[in-house]
């Protein structure tokens, strides 16, 4: 196979040729858990969750390591756990399980490593440290700030002028800032706030540093593609980049950059003002996930979207037409014109388009490829239920609970998700049950 990917960096189709074949790496930026995910944040889940997928195809499914972090401390969660009256651990534990709920409706697989800002603030601290002695960061007033000065290159990724960026940024003016345009590594905590001990007082970490940190422990100084929504591009990515390349002595942070494109509900910027807001949850209440997940999958990630009802009651009758036609088949495979769609960019409005002529084989290949099954899977799965494996998940994730290992629990929970069974965890203990 020979995958080309646009590459937000070099504005062309680059050939991809991971760095090592055999560890093929891959990271997302997640969600900040302060509230519901809106269905603008499922496009880069469902986007990259087809990329993870096709790039299993190629490489083999243990030789693909995809990273997605979560977002949680922020003050954003700050804001919204004073608001709700409620800790901040309590929002963030309760807002990260029901985006991997509802992520998990929409039929992705589980990233292979989902890291969370709060356990790697020793990484954070330490790459900090070493932006200070490469003399591309200064501490001030018991904040770091990266120096956007040191870093000529500096707006490579969105190509913007100063202006543009000063701008874009919505850059704070603050007498300890060399320039309006650098940026906070880390910044002090109040008593109140989440903070950790560091060589610069009580604080906590900027955005940017966080992903950097994460990235960098779980992929390496240098991995294959990094990715996210077009918004992320400046100036989060752009940031990402420079502290990353000053941190690594010039070394890229990813040799590749895929953006998505924005999205619309019914031909307008969504908004609660207007009242065509809506989060993956509430979609969810009305709509099938795999029917979300094919009218995403209908338009070219690149490309703007614009999400009607129109477009997903289209999308609800071609799935059931389909699941209609299609059989339970062994390990089917698409067809070459369906590889062919995915390998120019990830073109899936074109792979699908492929499958309206392709035979039943190959369209339940096909089907399957792209994150669906027909109903007679769905149902064959589903009943195929191992109780004492479950039972034994669950007694797993009550001792690491009792240790206080919420990252294991997490996992568990996770896994039990992504195998279609829902916990639930109540007064008398964990309950689960199968979702429909």
């Amino acid at each position: 196979m020979s995958l080309r990917l646009f590459n937000s960096l070099t504005k062309a189709k680059d050939a991809f040729a991971p760095i090592d074949p055999k560890n093929v790496r891959m990271y997302v930026c997640g969600p900040t858990v302060y509230d519901f995910a809106h269905i603008g944040n499922a496009r880069p889940v469902i986007v990259f969750d087809v990329l993870f997928r096709l790039l299993r195809h190629v490489y083999g499914d243990a030789h693909v390591t995809y990273a997605r972090n979560i977002t949680d401390v922020d003050d954003k969660i700050n804001a919204r756990a004073a608001e709700r009256g409620i800790s901040i651990r309590e929002l963030t534990e309760e807002t990260a399980r029901i985006y991997n709920e509802d992520v998990a409706a929409l039929n992705c697989i589980p990233p292979s490593i989902t890291p969370r800002a709060t356990e790697h603030i020793a990484e954070m601290v330490a790459m900090i440290q070493s932006l200070i002695s490469s003399g591309n960061a200064y501490p001030a007033e018991g904040h770091v700030l990266f120096d956007v000065a040191s870093k000529p290159d500096y707006g490579k990724l969105s190509r913007r002028s100063l202006d543009e960026m000063v701008a874009g940024a919505r850059v704070e003016v603050a007498p300890y800032k060399k320039s309006a345009m650098d940026f906070v590594l880390w910044k002090p905590s109040s008593p109140e706030l989440p903070g950790w001990d560091s060589p610069w007082g009580r604080g906590r970490p900027g955005w940017h540093i966080e992903c950097s940190a994460m990235a960098g422990k779980y992929l390496g100084q240098t991995f294959d593609i990094h990715g996210g929504g077009i918004d992320l591009v400046f100036p989060h990515h752009e940031n990402e980049i420079a502290q990353s390349e000053c941190a690594h002595h010039g070394a890229p942070i990813a040799n590749l950059w895929m953006h998505n494109g924005f999205l619309q509900v019914e031909g307008e910027k969504m908004s609660k003002s207007t009242g065509n807001f809506f989060t993956i949850r509430d979609l969810l209440a009305d709509w099938p996930g795999e029917v979300l997940r094919f009218n995403m999958l209908r338009t070219h990630y690149r490309q703007p979207i614009d999400f009607t009802l129109a477009g997903l009651t289209e999308s609800w009758k071609q799935l059931e037409r389909w699941y209609g036609v299609t059989e339970p088949l062994a390990d089917p495979a698409p067809d070459a014109a369906f590889f062919a769609a995915l390998e120019g960019d990830l073109n899936t409005p074109a792979a699908i388009a492929s499958l309206y002529q392709a035979d039943e084989l190959a369209l339940a290949g096909g089907l399957g490829f792209l994150g669906f099954s027909n109903v007679q899977l769905k149902i064959a799965a589903k009943t195929k239920v191992d109780e004492a494996a479950i039972a034994q998940a669950i007694a797993a994730r009550k001792q690491a609970r009792v240790e206080k290992n919420f990252a294991e629990s997490d996992r568990i929970r996770d896994q039990l998700l992504a195998q279609g069974i829902v916990l639930k965890d109540g007064p008398n203990g964990t309950t689960w049950e199968v979702k429909r």
